[in-house]
């Protein structure tokens, strides 16, 4: 880039010449642009907040305990983040194994039971089961190890952090290599145990079923406790603590609460399955409705148990758009905010550890400067924002500041001066991209020639949005005074100041765009499951006279009718806990998302009647008279 850029528009604002290159090993992403500039150290010194480096740190963050330079997340961060993805992912995951486990739980039972009647002892079914879960669970495990490697280039692409990776930083331990594969297989031997344990107990194998007991309101009671965590516990736990914790110990205090809640839906869901059925019940006489309602009502927990991956998907989905929908429409800049064509120069910008931004000034800039700027082509106008020597030094997030009225008028969007004004006092700092572009500055009781004489606090400027003129104008700003804060355009602050939003919000898309088709797949596979236990019942009823049609009505209200009513309360339960962890944590008042989460919640639920809708075929070759012939 040195090479191929103009010097004026980026090799002026880097004095000497070029010694090498940093490595990759260096870089903490492959489209970090990074570079070291050298300089003499007795003029370093005189630097205000100038530290000698006597050596390189090559610990993380939480790991050094005095450091020049700390940027970047600490590996608790990056431990927190994957974890938090990784539960989400898990529980649609783990419900999707059961689902599958039970698909071929009914023809592996009447297999094992058969050999039971001829003599095989339990210890040798549980043999004969675990080698096949085993060696099916190996397989897989060789083969998802090979697409993940293959995959590794494009899945290192992928800013999960706001940054792609490099290929070697996506690699596995020893020890992750070792637990995944001894993991793997023993907990898919341990499925396998769990699915036949009817066989162990009677050679009679699948014809032998118990019908669960009817659940019961208690089941709100793990629900209620997530809830309470979130709105009362975390809250205080966060007041308690004896120092301000970061962003990520805060989300850490908060997490346990979204688990329990998440729990308490699995939980709860046959209870509401149960009461929805039987308010279904009451008011139908339709022959399909009134035999889902009643299978329903009598085995709420089957019924929930194909749509429970569904339900955590939206509650995700839910609690991650509220949260980022309200944050952005309370910390995003505003509507109609100046964008890419405005350069801003603050002077010795200072974030302290409250969060605060207390702006320094510089007696003045020299007198190079002006000139300078505006002689490059694409410069519409320049504006000098001075200190108001009657602001308060503390309080608030940025102090108010004083420009000429003059040199506002021919800077569009960082709004006008009232009538009659020759200066005005800006509030909230002009450089800082949250200010409406029509706001009305009130006039302040200064001359222009003692504005002039008051120290600078930032030098706003004016282009056409041309490459050209918004480079040349930067390394202008950035040679004459290489020490402070580097210039740039309000839309590159406003990206700065909603990165950790953007973050968020690519980890939210990677857990719903990877949680509804899993969701999707163990709806598919509970289903079938259900119609390959039901075989005898539905062909018994076709027997009887009962149409196809009707008993694929059955099928689909049996999934339908639970699928609606958890998706309903699911959804208000991710937004009730987004609107808990927004109040007791940043004060915020949960904004309603926009017509794109609509439409999201309204495809998954479309997709997923389709799920159901391409299990009803099977229903025909899966009934028939041959099912309840008795030999």
């Amino acid at each position: 880039m040195l090479a191929a850029t103009p010097a004026a528009e980026l090799g002026a604002r880097y004095p000497g010449q070029q010694i090498g290159t940093i490595g990759a090993v260096a870089l903490p992403s492959p489209d970090s642009l990074i570079i070291v500039v050298g300089d003499d150290p007795s003029q370093l010194s005189h630097v205000p907040g100038a530290t000698a480096v006597r050596s390189t740190n090559t610990k993380p963050p939480n790991d050094c305990g005095n450091c020049a330079i700390g940027v970047g997340i600490n590996s608790n961060g990056i431990d927190l983040i994957l974890g938090v993805v990784a539960l989400a992912l898990l529980f649609p995951l783990l419900i999707f194994v059961t689902s599958a486990t039970r698909l071929s739980a009914a023809h592996r039972e009447q297999r094992f039971a058969a050999m039971r009647l001829i003599g095989a002892t339990p210890r040798q079914i549980a043999v004969i089961a675990a080698v096949e879960s085993g060696v099916a669970a190996v397989c897989g495990m060789g083969l998802g190890c090979g697409l993940f490697y293959a995959a590794r280039p494009e899945i290192a692409k992928i800013a999960f952090t706001g940054a792609p990776f490099f290929p070697s930083d996506l690699s596995l331990s020893p020890f992750d290599v070792l637990l995944v594969a001894v993991g793997v297989p023993l907990a898919a031997m341990i499925a396998a145990r769990l699915a036949l344990r009817r066989v162990q107990i009677s050679p009679l194998g699948v014809s032998r079923r118990f019908t669960p007991k009817a659940p019961r309101a208690y089941r709100l009671i793990p629900l209620a406790l997530g809830l309470a965590e979130l709105s009362y516990v975390a809250p205080r736990v966060l007041r308690a603590g004896t120092h301000p914790r970061t962003g990520v110990e805060q989300v850490a205090v908060y997490l346990p609460g979204f688990l329990v809640v998440m729990a308490g839906l699995v939980i709860a869901g046959p209870w509401l399955t149960m009461v929805g059925s039987k308010a279904i019940l009451r008011w139908t006489r339709r022959p399909a409705m009134l035999i889902a309602g009643r299978r329903l009502a009598d085995n709420p927990q089957t019924g929930f148990r194909a749509i429970s991956g569904l339900v955590l998907a939206l509650f995700v989905t839910s609690v991650a758009v509220g949260v980022i929908t309200t944050f952005v429409a309370n910390r995003g800049a505003p509507a109609g905010a100046p964008a890419a064509s405005t350069l801003v120069k603050n002077f010795n910008e200072d974030r302290t550890a409250s969060g605060r931004i207390g702006t320094t000034t510089v007696p003045s800039i020299p007198p190079s400067v002006m000139p300078n700027l505006n002689a490059i082509p694409g410069v519409d106008a320049v504006a000098v924002v001075h200190a108001d020597p009657d602001a308060p030094q503390e309080g608030g997030f940025l102090r108010p500041s004083l420009v000429s009225c003059a040199q506002l008028a021919h800077i569009s969007g960082l709004g006008h001066c009232t009538p009659g004004a020759n200066v005005a006092t800006v509030e909230g700092g002009i450089g800082s991209g949250l200010i409406p572009a029509d706001a009305a500055w009130p006039a302040a009781d200064i001359s222009l020639g003692r504005l002039d004489s008051l120290p600078v606090q930032a030098i706003v400027v004016g282009t056409d949005g041309s490459t050209a003129a918004i480079e040349q104008a930067r390394t202008v700003l950035e040679a004459a005074d290489p020490y402070q804060s580097p210039p740039n355009t309000i839309n590159e602050s406003n990206k700065d100041n909603t990165k950790l939003i953007t973050e968020y919000q690519q980890l939210a898309n990677v857990v719903i765009l990877t949680s509804l088709p899993i969701a999707g797949c163990s709806l598919a596979a509970s289903i079938a499951a259900g119609l390959s236990d039901r075989r005898r019942p539905f062909s018994l009823l076709r027997l009887t006279g009962v149409p196809i049609a009707v008993l694929r009505r059955v099928v689909a209200l049996e999934s339908a009718v639970p699928l609606l009513i958890a998706a309903a309360f699911s959804i208000a339960m991710g937004f009730l806990a987004a609107q808990l962890f927004l109040k007791s944590q940043l004060g915020y008042t949960l904004r309603p998302p926009g017509i794109g989460y609509y439409l999201i919640v309204a495809a998954g639920l479309v997709v997923s009647l389709g799920i159901i809708g391409s299990t009803l075929p099977l229903l025909r070759r899966m009934t028939g008279p041959d099912v309840v012939r008795n030999e």
